[in-house]
């Protein structure tokens, strides 16, 4: 077996027999990883703590034939104990994980940008600087743009015209009155452009906005999501029960 060296985030643990754990990474250099960590359930374990999700860690692993070995764990950054302690901040970064997870489908296929976004999503999550939900939607918007799935917000997405009108999930974002399909939502002006200020990363404006206008957003964004990852994430249920003031992924699926 080869020995390779790598940074990584834990995105879930699964039980193993009587003592070992399977910890699912996404690596900076190697992509997506499954790893076997021996014995990390034992009280004594050297490292079976720092494998835990939301972990930034640095390990070395042996390859294996389908999981590969964790030898090493040192902790780089642990997020999780800040985003645990807060349910709102545990949620949004419970369906960070599960999104990156998703977002990343093949195993050892280098993934560089969606690590980075993972990395500072769960950071400024940590950090608690700004509304949960806040990052979690600038999370899902970048992390489609990453996958090549950003929503058109600033001309409509079929015909490039400015005036745009509504939101359509299937036509890819906001549209103008001649391209707007029945039963498209019909978004205030100011969600649209909360929505542009967390694709941009301009986060004076969205901490400026209106609870109504990120519950609008949320929910937006959140349906757009799910259309093109063709299964819901399970972790929004309890980010929308949470935020009983979003629009539901369910209320928001729109044509």
């Amino acid at each position: 077996m080869s020995l390779y060296r790598d940074e990584g985030v834990v995105l879930r643990t699964q039980k193993l027999g009587e003592a070992d754990r399977i910890i699912t990474l996404l690596t900076r250099r190697t992509g997506k990883v499954r790893g076997v960590a021996k014995g990390v359930r034992r009280t004594m374990s050297r490292f079976g703590a720092r494998l835990e999700p939301f972990s930034h860690v640095d390990l070395q692993l042996h390859s294996g034939r389908s999981l590969d070995v964790v030898t090493q764990v040192e902790t780089l950054h642990p997020y999780g104990e800040a985003i645990v302690a807060d349910y709102a901040r545990y949620t949004a970064g419970s369906a960070m994980l599960e999104t990156a997870d998703r977002l990343t489908v093949g195993e050892k296929e280098p993934a560089l940008r969606q690590f980075l976004l993972l990395v500072g999503g769960l950071r400024t999550l940590a950090e608690g600087g700004h509304e949960a939900r806040l990052v979690l939607d600038a999370f899902f918007l970048r992390s489609l743009a990453v996958a090549g799935y950003a929503p058109a917000l600033s001309e409509c997405a079929r015909c490039g015209a400015e005036a745009v009108r509504a939101f359509a999930i299937v036509a890819g974002g906001v549209v103008c009155g001649a391209c707007r399909p029945a039963g498209a939502a019909v978004p205030a002006a100011e969600t649209i452009a909360l929505m542009i200020a967390l694709l941009r990363g301009d986060w004076t404006a969205a901490d400026a906005s209106e609870p109504r206008h990120r519950a609008e957003c949320s929910g937006l964004v959140a349906a757009y999501l799910q259309w093109h990852l063709e299964h819901g994430i399970r972790s929004l249920r309890h980010v929308e029960r949470e935020w009983p003031g979003q629009m539901t992924a369910s209320e928001a699926r729109i044509i």
